[in-house]
């Protein structure tokens, strides 16, 4: 089982001293000493001031704060989690990713998905009621793209007219491209384009929150991994070649009991077919969340 940490400014109670380029520099360091796999941060360009008053959360633009994060380290992954397609033209899509994969090493992990707030695609230009339509063009345009990357690629909302001289990531044939979402049109998705797969494991009303289909526990997890490992038998795809990532609760370290939950929920998702857990780290302040890194990586061994 692998971790990522999501870095901690993408929590709604954050400390603002958790967006200072020192701490920044720290944490992520401290992230890779302690063995994490991969760090990760979400996309929010345009979040709307109700949005986060009910609980929604700042975040950095990913790919600058990824990059950030290369500088600091040598070997950790850097994820975008997820990184919304249909916000963007593919070959800006295609052009920012690219470049962190390349001044990172060779290092990311493009988490994309399809967005979820209304008022945001409104912000941005796009139309809300499209997304699922533009995520998929987006998608085999972005896999073209890195594959051929001379090649014109045309779609609805672009066109380029001739070959073009493009930069091609480090890692090849292209950085991992892991989708997230709940729906059997996400499995699909996975099958055809993906390396990784980053369903939401919680309530009904959480899934309706971000407009996807529920898993709401264990059992429908094990159900959706088996029907996944069908789709990609069926495929010609080996079942398992598929990184699947669950978000791990965060809980009270110092609580015996919700610690010992929290070791039973990873043991029942690890035997149900999840590869990766993102983890939660305490985000009150810098020391708080070097300290709860520290916790979770000598509790589960992460880095042994």
């Amino acid at each position: 089982m692998k971790f990522t940490v999501e870095y901690p400014s993408d929590v709604p109670t954050a400390n603002p001293q958790l967006r200072e380029p020192a701490v920044m520099r720290a944490l992520s360091s401290r992230a890779e000493e302690l063995g994490f796999d991969a760090i990760a941060l979400a996309d929010h360009p345009a979040p709307s001031a109700k949005w986060r008053r009910a609980g929604g959360h700042n975040t950095f633009e990913p790919a600058v704060a990824l990059a950030f994060f290369a500088a600091a380290t040598e070997t950790i992954r850097l994820m975008t989690h997820l990184y919304v397609l249909p916000f963007r033209n593919p070959y800006l899509a295609a052009k920012t990713l690219t470049s962190v994969d390349i001044v990172s090493g060779g290092r990311l992990i493009a988490g994309v998905g399809a967005g979820y707030l209304r008022s945001e695609f409104a912000a941005l230009g796009v139309d809300f009621d499209d997304r699922i339509r533009l995520f998929d063009e987006y998608l085999v345009a972005l896999h073209q793209v890195w594959t051929h990357p001379e090649r014109p690629v045309t779609g609805s909302t672009f066109a380029a007219t001739g070959e073009l001289n493009l930069d091609v990531p480090t890692q090849k044939p292209h950085p991992p491209l892991w989708i997230g979402g709940n729906s059997i049109a996400t499995l699909r998705r996975v099958v055809e384009h993906g390396s990784g797969w980053c369903p939401m494991v919680g309530p009904a009303a959480v899934a309706s929150a971000v407009r996807t289909a529920s898993i709401e526990n264990v059992a429908d997890f094990s159900r959706a991994v088996e029907r996944l490992r069908e789709l990609l038998t069926a495929a010609g795809r080996h079942p398992d070649s598929i990184e699947i990532q669950v978000a791990a609760p965060a809980v009270d370290l110092d609580d015996p009991s919700a610690l010992a939950a929290l070791d039973t929920y990873i043991a029942e998702m690890r035997c149900a077919g999840a590869t990766r857990i993102l983890a939660h780290v305490d985000a009150g302040s810098a020391s708080a969340a070097d300290k709860s890194m520290t916790r979770l990586a000598d509790h589960f061994g992460i880095g042994d």
